[in-house]
């Protein structure tokens, strides 16, 4: 069976965040798939309005759709909302393993801390948000996203940034305000290998967050948690660790 791996990306992200991941996979002999989210392939500067009520039931069931038709289950490996999205796809018995990059928590796991209450603090200000497009600031993907990543770096990541939707950020961050339960995962769903990965510096999903969705988890999951690392795993200072970490423990977890 040949070592097939589904890469997910987050919030304003496109298939491109995974551009140093890929081939460093690639060279380990996997094959990978990376996919833009439902509008994520619009320009920055001008997202389609239907973006703005996005559902995760829609990233979830675009997803399916294309794994389903891949030939063979394959590994999924999300990183921010996409490991939420992963875990989802997980449940759904759709994947050998699941590496889940500082992922955005289910709905029974309360996701709010100062500091991400801050980070989306100017997008939740405006009436409507929830069903509007929005895309982080320079500043604000500084000081949250790319706190631990050199400056220029950011800029330059940030610069590839899109605009994500309104209805899967409340659906992630006030599940209780979501009659579908979009972001509900059953633990007793899952019954893949799970590695959840936490950053000690992240300020968007804190490894407190990330280490109570794991214990939830706890009967297929292993947890690790990288110190001076922040939110973006992909790339800051140190990836290449985290990396070759998760790597080795789909290696050791899927026969």
């Amino acid at each position: 069976m040949a070592r097939l791996a589904v890469l997910i990306h987050g919030m304003w992200g496109t298939s491109a965040v995974w551009h140093r991941w890929r081939p460093f996979f690639e060279e380990r002999g996997w094959q990978t798939v990376a996919h833009h989210l439902r509008y994520h392939d619009a320009p920055g500067d001008s997202p389609p309005p239907a973006l703005g009520e996005t559902s995760l039931h829609d990233y979830v069931t675009d997803l399916e759709a294309a794994i389903l038709a891949l030939p063979e289950k394959p590994v999924l490996i999300g990183h921010s909302m996409g490991g939420l999205i992963a875990l989802l796809l997980c449940a759904k018995g759709l994947a050998r393993a699941g590496v889940l990059l500082t992922p955005a928590p289910p709905s029974s796991v309360l996701a709010l801390r100062p500091s991400n209450l801050m980070a989306f603090a100017r997008i939740q200000a405006r009436w409507g948000w929830w069903r509007k497009p929005h895309r982080a600031t320079l500043g604000e993907a500084l000081a949250y996203t790319f706190n631990t990543s050199d400056r220029a770096a950011g800029m330059k990541e940030h610069a590839g940034f899109v605009h994500e939707s309104g209805r899967a950020l409340l659906e992630i961050g006030l599940p209780w305000l979501d009659r579908r339960t979009a972001a509900s995962v059953d633990p007793r769903k899952v019954t893949v290998p799970l590695l959840f990965v936490g950053a000690e510096k992240d300020r968007l999903v804190p490894p407190g967050v990330v280490r109570r969705t794991a214990k939830q988890f706890a009967h297929v999951s292993d947890y690790v948690e990288y110190e001076g690392q922040g939110h973006w795993v992909l790339g800051q200072p140190g990836w290449e660790r985290v990396a070759e970490d998760a790597e080795t423990w789909l290696t050791g977890n899927v026969t």
